[in-house]
């Protein structure tokens, strides 16, 4: 494979595009993969795409519950089509060359929905607070304007900040190689290309992190802290149990993505492998979202009642 030519006397990189390896290490493994990468895109299209109809159809789901789900569905459903797409492209014409502003693109769009949802999920913590802590007055707090204002801000807060962050690591000089051993454009592998000293740019990746995915983190424990009390407080177990079950599956999501965005981020250097990095990138960019679904729709009774609904209609 050819490599861009680097000029080692100015120290300026003419690296035009990189390679995405991907799984080109696992040849025999092509078709089996990229069929099951298509049947888990098909997947997570249509069970996010079911909840969105849903939950805007079914007039017993018109809850601020269900708006945010609606938005998490949506969100899901973008988030994927920024990777999936191209790893099946790769694959099918084994033409895995992409250029610097393709790359920087599906990385800036990756930062900015990955802090959607940190955010989103915040957002959905604090509605089951209110919910549960302050059942009288959730209506009244949970107002549809406040809903829209929560999810407009989760969806547009880490744009800026994010374009910048993608826009400071691409004014990076590539020196040491044009291939990314990865299956999309992510932090580490690029950084890892990067000729000189990178730890200002790692030190800011890290701030940036902790103020896009640790803040809300903190939130959602804060939030969850007040809800198991307040459950605990309840007179009888079924009630304990009825709350419980209400928060389960937003709690089973969170556990999801930032168990397996934090292994994969804020682990040690010394245990980073191009093949461990690979598969926890899987798991929360593709498998999880995957579940999301599956999760709200098995586990919620009203989503349940709202598809036997709809389907009756039809």
């Amino acid at each position: 494979m050819k490599h861009e030519e680097i000029n080692a006397e100015d120290n300026d990189s003419t690296v035009k595009q990189f390679d995405l390896l991907g799984f080109s290490d696992l040849p025999n493994l092509r078709g089996f993969l990229s069929g099951m990468f298509s049947i888990i895109y098909i997947i997570i299209l249509f069970g996010n795409t079911l909840i969105i109809i849903i939950t805007r159809l079914d007039p017993a789901l018109q809850k601020p519950m269900y708006f945010f789900l609606a938005n998490f569905s949506s969100l899901e459903i973008c988030y994927v089509s920024v990777t999936v797409p191209r790893i099946l492209v790769n694959m099918w014409t084994q033409n895995r060359r992409m250029t610097l502003l393709n790359c920087a693109t599906q990385l800036c769009f990756f930062l900015i929905l990955a802090t959607t949802e940190s955010f989103l999920l915040a957002v959905m913590a604090y509605d089951l607070y209110v919910a549960v802590c302050n059942p009288l007055h959730y209506a009244l707090v949970m107002n549809p304007t406040k809903c829209i204002q929560l999810a407009a801000g989760s969806w547009l807060s880490g744009i800026p900040v994010q374009i910048g962050q993608t826009c400071q690591i691409f004014s990076l000089h590539f020196c040491n190689s044009n291939q990314i051993d990865h299956f999309f454009c992510d932090i580490p592998p690029i950084i890892k290309l990067a000729c000189g000293d990178t730890s200002v740019h790692e030190l800011s990746v890290f701030v940036v992190s902790m103020l896009f995915a640790g803040l809300p983190f903190i939130l959602i424990l804060a939030s969850y802290s007040k809800i198991i009390s307040t459950i605990l407080r309840l007179p009888t177990a079924t009630g304990q149990c009825k709350a419980f079950s209400t928060c389960s599956s937003h709690l089973l999501v969170v556990i999801l993505f930032y168990g397996s965005a934090t292994i994969t981020y804020l682990r040690p250097k010394s245990s980073h492998s191009a093949g461990t990095d690979r598969l926890l990138s899987l798991f929360y960019t593709i498998v999880t979202p995957m579940f999301n679904p599956m999760i709200y729709s098995l586990r919620n009774k009203d989503v349940i009642a709202g598809l036997r609904r709809l389907l009756l209609k039809t």
